[in-house]
């Protein structure tokens, strides 16, 4: 069996500095074992797996894939997916060109619109808000290596991963973080600070990193489900305005760019796609 395969990086115009995602379409006829094992031996973040949607309000239907579990729901995946699917559709002539897709995943409906910068999603709802326990509090500031004095604020903002946010002072303490991942185990941190001197074109800004305490424990490059719940809890609180960018990899030697907007009542995250491989995949 041979299916399209394309690999894209989303949050990033630049050649090879944004998170590259793995996409696979037709994949109906793939098992959930197969899927497993393609997204293991891709060994990327995620891969997913487009299908036909059985909601009549969708596009199109995605499976999201680390190379060790299933997602309900990942931000830079969706952007990616429904890039590639906006692709093929266009050159098949199968859909006419449309502002907003409809992405269906174990999360629910996700709208997906056409932005000057590339596509954005609407950040779905949190699965879990609120302050952080002390005992939560002290667990991740001990992973991050973190002074008390530069913590600002601890909340869940959880929209299927499991994102325990940490707002710190600012970005050089944001990108001063070397975390101990032994301790990190079992946690998945996100962790922010603003930009005191914001570059003039892009506005207020904030810098963005995302700590995943899995064994192995990782650093993830550009995240859109933690950037879409950072963006709500900043918003919500008045602690950023209403539009801003994030940047993100900037350890990591990536230059991820993320803007994050409120419209009416949703945040929509947005950011570049581009493919860099296009070919099949055989099984």
């Amino acid at each position: 069996m041979e299916l399209r395969f394309q690999q894209v990086d989303v949050f990033s115009a630049e050649p090879f500095k944004g998170n590259p995602l793995a996409v696979v379409t037709g994949a109906d006829s793939l098992t959930d074992a197969q899927m497993a094992a393609i997204a293991n031996w891709t060994n990327l973040s995620e891969t997913t797996f487009l299908l036909k949607p059985t909601s009549p309000e969708a596009d199109y239907r995605v499976r999201i894939f680390t190379p060790h579990s299933e997602r309900p729901f990942a931000g830079h995946p969706t952007l990616g997916s429904a890039y590639v699917w906006q692709s093929l559709a266009r050159s098949s002539g199968d859909a006419p060109e449309k502002d907003l897709i409809v992405q269906e995943c174990a999360a629910g409906l996700v709208p997906i619109r056409r932005q000057a910068s590339g596509l954005a999603f609407a950040a779905p709802p949190r699965r879990r808000t609120g302050p952080a326990s002390q005992e939560e509090r002290d667990r991740a500031i001990e992973a991050l290596r973190l002074d008390t004095a530069s913590v600002l604020d601890i909340q869940w903002a959880d929209n299927g991963p499991g994102w325990l946010v940490v707002q710190v002072d600012d970005r050089d303490t944001v990108l001063a973080i070397k975390p101990d991942w032994a301790a990190l185990v079992g946690q998945k941190l996100g962790v922010v600070g603003e930009w005191h001197e914001s570059p003039a074109a892009t506005g207020a800004c904030f810098e963005v990193r995302a700590f995943v305490g899995e064994n192995p424990g990782y650093e993830d490059p550009v995240t859109g489900s933690l950037n879409a719940s950072i963006g709500q809890l900043l918003i919500e609180s008045g602690k950023a305005p209403d539009s801003y960018t994030a940047f993100q990899g900037t350890a990591l030697g990536r230059a991820g760019q993320v803007s994050v907007k409120k419209l009416g009542d949703d945040i929509w995250v947005g950011g570049a796609v581009v493919t860099r491989i296009n070919g099949t995949i055989t099984l």
